[in-house]
């Protein structure tokens, strides 16, 4: 089963190439290698949510945010490998989550991108992953997310 074949099944349509909002490009080839960009958690042109997670934003919408800033992350990366089904395997994520200093869960955060990527890659999709929280991300952003995959051809 392709890549394509597997969002098709799980329902899952990429969302357009976010463009930046300031002066870079959303991924880079090098190689085999495709490096994104931080990714925001932007649906239909704006922020899903805004604001700092333990505070403004709760966990549970800072993982779904995580989800969003994964399928912008693979939009992305899939324009720079030619097409979706030309990513081989995601092997690293770095997920930036906007955290009160009280908050300390930030893996589970990042869970939101690694079960999705999981989802869509099985095996091909198992990463190593860093999570760190941060004071503040992008236009008040809670999660940013970059993606490291490996491509063919």
């Amino acid at each position: 089963m392709t890549t394509s074949d597997q969002l098709l099944s799980l329902g899952i349509t990429l969302p357009d190439v976010v463009r930046p909002f300031a002066a870079y490009v959303p991924a880079l080839r090098t190689g085999d290698l495709v490096l994104t960009s931080g990714q925001l958690p932007v649906a239909s042109g704006h922020l899903i949510a805004t604001g700092v997670v333990g505070r403004e934003v709760s966990p549970a919408e800072a993982t779904a945010a995580a989800r969003v800033c994964a399928l912008n992350a693979l939009a992305a990366a899939a324009e720079a490998a030619g097409g979706v089904d030309r990513i081989d395997r995601i092997v690293k994520i770095v997920v930036y989550v906007a955290s009160d200093p009280s908050f300390h869960d930030q893996p589970t955060v990042g869970n939101g991108a690694s079960e999705l990527l999981g989802e869509i890659f099985g095996e091909k999709g198992q990463h190593v992953r860093s999570a760190v929280g941060v004071a503040v991300l992008p236009l008040n952003a809670p999660v940013e997310i970059e993606l490291t995959c490996q491509v063919r051809g």
